[in-house]
């Protein structure tokens, strides 16, 4: 694993790594580190919790939808983020005393969202594993449990692209063999090929291509064409993948890695280097505008207008950046949160600063 990428994800290099998940610390929207603590009776700083929670996945849908999962509580708004919901994992709530992270939808049926689970705090009531939600986030339940699939845990999910209920999974301790996936919404697993690299960071379920993934670590990346049953390392690549984003069916495909931000113009086939020597620990693109990229480290959040080939810093915040979400209505717009405390922020327009989203306490 690429050490070095990871310093990029400052605001989750104080946790505790998961046993067994990496040699390294592994963090950011698909694993998180897990974080036992005793149930804390700290004051909240803000609608979000206590200053000791933390982001772990942010998405934004049409229709002014957000959805936010944190270290203690898994949030919704339906109004841009003017006011939230806690719908999961608070108190008296189903997944009570799990932390909440990669948190996804599947393009196919966005009403369809996942989310995976870890122990957030001693003692708990919630049954680790990947739970589903078949409108939007509003109501959970428990697809699978942890513990029936893995004695270790469940590193990422990215819904499929075949079918509205399909799902991938990671699972660590099983190495290159650990891709599995699902055609039930969870419910149920098999297994897929082997994949090239021992552990992988991230999966990209190619949007309106059926079967076509790729899986990408800090030794490279490959592709599938037939949903994870045969990989081929995608050549012209040296070093490691950090993160992959695009926009959507037919559009440019962007990753950064050690040598720069890529780009691939033919669906994940081949990819060119756009901007040597340029990295960020995350990356997200305008639906609306698949020429407009967003890219974040620890410390700011940088703008492209041109297909990742010549960035912008966008206007300075303070605090420790977590995860971005591109407005769906607004090329030029986009959501940042951030943690120790958890708050959201909105980019206003003209780029003149950024607008908070955080509900009072």
């Amino acid at each position: 694993m690429n050490v070095k990428k990871i310093m990029g994800l400052l605001p989750y290099l104080g946790l505790i790594c998961m046993m067994g998940l990496f040699s390294a610390c592994s963090t950011g929207s698909n694993g998180p580190a897990a974080q036992q603590t005793p149930a804390s009776t700290a004051e909240n700083v803000n609608g979000f919790g206590t200053a000791a929670n933390h982001v772990h996945s942010l998405i934004a849908l049409p229709n002014h939808l957000l959805v936010l999962a944190t270290h203690y509580g898994l949030f919704r708004s339906e109004d841009d983020g003017a006011t939230w919901v806690k719908v999961a994992a608070g108190n008296n709530q189903l997944m009570q005393g799990l932390m909440t992270y990669s948190l996804n939808y599947n393009p196919l049926n966005p009403k369809r969202m996942y989310v995976l689970t870890q122990v957030a705090v001693n003692p708990h009531t919630g049954t680790l594993g990947l739970y589903t939600s078949a409108d939007q986030g509003k109501t959970w339940k428990l697809a699978i449990a942890t513990a029936s699939i893995t004695p270790g845990a469940i590193y990422l999910e990215e819904p499929g692209n075949d079918t509205p209920d399909e799902v991938y999974i990671y699972l660590p301790d099983l190495g290159a063999l650990g891709l599995k996936v699902s055609t039930d919404a969870g419910q149920h697993f098999s297994n897929t090929g082997t994949l090239p690299f021992g552990n992988i960071l991230g999966l990209l379920a190619v949007p309106g291509a059926p079967g076509q993934l790729l899986a990408y670590s800090g030794d490279g990346l490959a592709r599938s064409s037939d949903g994870g049953a045969h990989w081929q390392v995608v050549k012209g690549i040296n070093g490691g993948i950090e993160d992959m984003a695009t926009a959507g069916p037919h559009s440019p495909i962007y990753a950064s890695g050690d040598e720069g931000i890529f780009s691939s113009l033919d669906g994940g086939k081949s990819f060119q280097l756009v901007a040597p020597q340029i990295n960020y620990a995350s990356l997200t693109v305008s639906p609306l505008e698949s020429r407009y990229v967003y890219g974040k480290t620890g410390l700011a959040v940088y703008q492209s207008s041109d297909g990742g080939r010549t960035w912008n810093t966008l206007p300075h915040i303070s605090g420790n950046l977590a995860v971005l979400a591109a407005d769906p209505g607004n090329a030029s717009m986009v959501y940042l949160s951030l943690s120790y405390p958890t708050a959201v922020y909105q980019l206003q327009q003209n780029r003149a600063g950024w607008h908070s989203l955080t509900p009072q306490p």
